[in-house]
């Protein structure tokens, strides 16, 4: 299993292919890249701010979570803080299990607690100012299923 928070750039596709290069203990491997999203066209940047050691526990305690009910072989979560562009890749999940219902429903799971319970704050920094961005109802409704 790994876990990074980190402010540096990645490549999704060599992320992945890194994750599974090499493995035949797997039938399954789901991957999900988040990127910064410009929806109203005047987004200067995305700042995100963290706890570094907090935020590594509690990421790498809900990876093992992850791997327990869904008995993963192996998971790689990304995200970045800092100041990201739109259009940059912010987070990444990888699950890797025996079978495609486990990758998949454990990445879900695994998206869902970053994008809601991770501990991170956002500011959209636009043409007109900036502001932190508010916690979403459907974030929260889509933790309800787990």
């Amino acid at each position: 299993m790994t876990v990074r928070v980190q402010s540096e750039h990645f490549d999704a596709g060599a992320e992945l292919n890194s994750f599974a290069q090499d493995r035949t203990d797997i039938g399954a491997v789901v991957s999900f890249t988040g990127v910064v999203r410009d929806t109203k066209g005047d987004l200067q940047e995305m700042l995100i701010e963290h706890y570094p050691g907090m935020t590594q526990s509690a990421i790498t305690k809900i990876a093992d979570e992850a791997v327990q009910r869904w008995a993963l072989v192996d998971v790689l979560v990304i995200h970045r803080y800092g100041p990201l562009k739109p259009g940059e890749p912010i987070m990444m999940v990888a699950t890797a299990s025996a079978h495609r219902a486990a990758a998949f429903e454990a990445a879900d799971f695994l998206m869902d607690y970053l994008k809601s319970r991770a501990p991170f704050w956002k500011k959209e920094v636009t043409n007109n100012g900036a502001s932190w961005v508010d916690a979403k109802d459907a974030d929260e409704d889509a933790l309800k299923r787990w």
